[in-house]
């Protein structure tokens, strides 16, 4: 059977592609998968276990059972942060109470909040993440983000619809840019709305953090004197 590899972020940079076509025995598993890579490019191997894998756009553990025409994507952890692929149409999922958007243009973090905004909220919260300056003691000239852009998108979904199950919540929007972002730009926005202001903190709060560790989506940083992709922990 054939199997489509995905790579992105720094693993596509040791593969030295985005894509490749492998040929695996009947009933192979996504560890078979990953042997077989390591033995076309043995860098791989220097990941240990770290890496994360997701057939048809749903995270999977090694043992998962792979199928003919399986798209399987291979990559590092997503950019965690610290604790405090190709250009296409921007993909956005809408509806009645809830936006989730990838997209390469400047978000207006203001006019989403007035979209999702209504007369029944008392309370609307807005988390924007912007690019900074400097990090780890290093002076930052520009950031450039990529992802696994439809899972991204699903991914962004699926915190929503966990802030809509859990929370006093009347819309939530999540957008995520991607692309070259200078200091200042805002790479991420959530907003939360809701009849009260605990709910709307709390939801905001725990949407930017569960974005952070489950949504394939990285960064790479690019400094005076080289560049290094930001990547969190498994």
């Amino acid at each position: 059977m054939q199997v489509e590899l995905l790579f992105f972020a720094s693993l596509a940079d040791v593969v030295g592609q985005r894509r490749l076509r492998l040929d695996l025995p009947s009933g192979a598993t996504v560890g078979d998968a990953l042997g077989r890579l390591i033995q076309i490019h043995p860098r791989v191997g220097s990941y240990g276990k770290s890496l994360l894998t997701a057939v048809n756009e749903q995270y999977v553990p090694e043992a998962h059972a792979l199928g003919d025409g399986d798209e399987l994507a291979i990559f590092p952890p997503v950019s965690g942060g610290q604790d405090e692929s190709e250009v296409g149409a921007p993909l956005l999922i809408e509806g009645r109470n809830q936006l989730y958007h990838i997209t390469r243009s400047p978000i207006d973090s203001s006019a989403l909040a007035r979209q999702l905004l209504a007369g029944s909220d008392g309370a609307v919260c807005i988390f924007e993440g912007v690019v900074r300056d400097n990090s780890a003691g290093r002076s930052t000239r520009y950031l450039e983000y990529e992802a696994y852009e439809h899972m991204a998108l699903r991914k962004l979904e699926e915190i929503g619809q966990r802030i809509l199950e859990v929370w006093d919540i009347g819309a939530v929007g999540i957008v995520h840019r991607l692309g070259h972002l200078e200091i200042g730009e805002a790479s991420v926005v959530v907003v939360v709305t809701s009849p009260h202001r605990r709910s709307a903190f709390d939801a905001c709060h725990y949407a930017i953090d569960r974005l952070k560790k489950i949504v394939p989506i990285w960064k790479k940083e690019f400094f005076e004197d080289g560049e290094v992709w930001v990547e969190g922990e498994s």
